[in-house]
């Protein structure tokens, strides 16, 4: 691991995380959150993040389809055909989407705007805007609306807090 690579993973939060994956070539819209550990890749310039997007730990972005490496063996059949060949996709994120704890994001791939990506999700194919999607592979599980819905009765009103307020409330104390 490079240096660069420590620092983005290891040292940089916020805004200087945001910064640093912009020189990196990412294009990052306004009013996002990086959280560390997440990787953009070996094409982090393939990679567009709309305005109001959070992206959490461990998030994978490829950019490439990395099983070509097999198609251009020599001792295979696939060999001519495959040997200088690549396959490399952009990614796009629209406005205002979430994506979960260790989802990684596959070649090709645009996620719609007011959507939420699951924890673990492998998000191989386009998600439609105002989607819920989890899984492996990722499909859409329910549109926002009815997350929003069905979440209404679940909220608790802790944003608000002080860590020690949301504790005590959380705790019962």
């Amino acid at each position: 691991m490079g240096i660069q690579s420590f620092l983005a993973r290891h040292l940089l939060s916020g805004e200087k995380l945001v910064a640093y994956f912009r020189k990196q070539g990412v294009t990052i819209g306004n009013d996002c959150e990086l959280y560390r550990n997440v990787s953009f890749g070996s094409e982090p310039y393939l990679v567009t993040l709309g305005n109001h997007v959070r992206v959490t730990q461990g998030v994978y972005f490829i950019t490439h389809d990395g099983g070509y490496w097999v198609l251009r063996c020599k001792n295979t059949a696939y060999y001519e055909t495959f040997k200088y060949a690549d396959r490399i996709m952009p990614i796009v994120i629209k406005d205002n989407v979430h994506i979960g704890i260790n989802a990684i994001i596959m070649p090709g791939v645009t996620i719609g705007e007011n959507s939420v990506i699951g924890c673990g999700a492998v998000v191989t194919h386009d998600i439609p805007p105002n989607s819920i999607a989890g899984g492996v592979p990722a499909r859409v599980i329910e549109s926002t609306e009815e997350y929003a819905r069905k979440s209404e009765s679940r909220a608790i009103m802790t944003k608000h807090m002080s860590p020690k307020e949301k504790k005590r409330f959380l705790t019962g104390h």
